[in-house]
C-alpha cells in the first residue's frame, strides 16, 4: 500500500483528490497545508487555520503545516516546501498527493521541484473534463462554499457562494466549472471521509489586493489543531508563486 501526504489547499478539488486516491489504496497520513503565517490563513483561499484544523478532525489525518511569509519570494518558498519533502521521506511516504486538473506547467513544476526527493508527486485527477468533475464533486456529496474570487475572471457576486449546481449554471460560459485557471477557490465542510460536516456560515466579504474573498466562519468552538509539526516560516500568498497552492 503506498503511503501519501495530500497537499491540502482546504477546497474541493483536494477533497476530490483524497477521496480518489483513499478509495484506491492509498494510505494518506498527513495533509500538507501552505499558510500565510502573518494573516493566519491558507493561501490564495483566505481559510482560517481553524478551519482546516476543523477539517483534519473530521478526516482524522493531522496537518503538517508550512509557514510563509507575506510577502514570500519564490525562492523562499521552494526553500521551505524542500523542507517539508524532507520531512515526508523521513516519514516513509512515497507520494505527495495534488489536486491539479489540467495546468500543464504547474505540473512540470512541481515534478521538477520534487525531482530526487524519494516523494513523487500523483496527480488522480489529471486531463478529466471539468464540467463532468464540478458534477460529480457535487453528486459524491462535497459542500463547499466559494472564498476567493478573481473578479478580473468572474463577478465578485460569486464569492461567499454555494458550490452546488446552481453556482454552476450561473457560471459564465469562459469561467472554467472547477475555477483551474484561478476564477474561484473553495472551502469544503462536509464530504467523503468527514465524520460529520463542519458548522460555517459567510462572514463579511471584502475585496484586497485585486481579490474578493469571503470569509467563512466556524458557527462553533472547534477543537486544537491536530498537527504533525510544520517547516519554519513560509506560503506564498502571492498567486504568482509557480508552485504555491492554486487547487480550488
Amino acid at each position: 500500500m503506498a503511503r501519501a501526504w495530500m497537499s491540502w489547499s482546504s477546497g474541493k478539488d483536494s477533497a476530490l483528490a483524497l477521496d480518489t486516491v483513499r478509495r484506491s489504496g492509498t494510505d494518506v497520513v498527513r495533509l500538507l497545508v501552505t499558510f500565510n503565517h502573518e494573516a493566519d490563513r491558507v493561501a490564495m483561499h483566505a481559510v482560517r487555520r481553524q478551519l482546516v484544523a476543523a477539517q483534519a478532525d473530521r478526516l482524522d489525518i493531522p496537518v503538517f503545516s508550512v509557514e510563509l511569509p507575506s510577502p514570500c519570494t519564490n525562492a523562499e518558498y521552494e526553500a521551505r516546501m524542500a523542507d517539508a519533502l524532507r520531512v515526508a521521506h523521513h516519514d516513509r511516504v512515497d507520494e505527495i498527493v495534488f489536486g491539479d486538473l489540467f495546468l500543464e506547467d504547474i505540473r512540470a513544476y512541481r515534478e521538477l521541484a520534487m525531482a530526487g526527493t524519494g516523494v513523487v508527486p500523483m496527480f488522480p485527477l489529471w486531463a478529466r473534463p471539468t464540467d463532468e468533475l464540478a458534477r460529480g464533486m457535487i453528486d459524491a456529496g462535497i459542500r463547499a462554499v466559494v472564498t476567493c474570487v478573481d473578479p478580473r475572471q468572474l463577478d465578485a457576486s460569486f464569492a461567499g457562494r454555494w458550490f452546488d449546481r446552481d453556482f454552476l449554471r450561473d457560471l459564465p460560459p469562459q469561467v472554467d466549472s472547477c475555477g483551474e485557471h484561478g476564477e474561484f477557490h473553495t472551502f469544503v465542510c462536509d464530504g467523503p471521509g468527514f465524520s460529520r460536516p463542519i458548522d460555517v456560515t459567510v462572514g463579511d466579504v471584502v475585496e484586497r489586493d485585486g481579490f474578493v474573498f469571503a470569509d467563512v466562519l466556524c458557527s462553533h468552538i472547534e477543537p486544537p489543531p491536530t498537527t504533525m509539526g510544520s517547516s519554519s516560516s513560509a506560503t506564498c500568498a502571492s498567486s504568482s508563486a509557480p508552485c504555491g497552492e492554486r487547487t480550488c
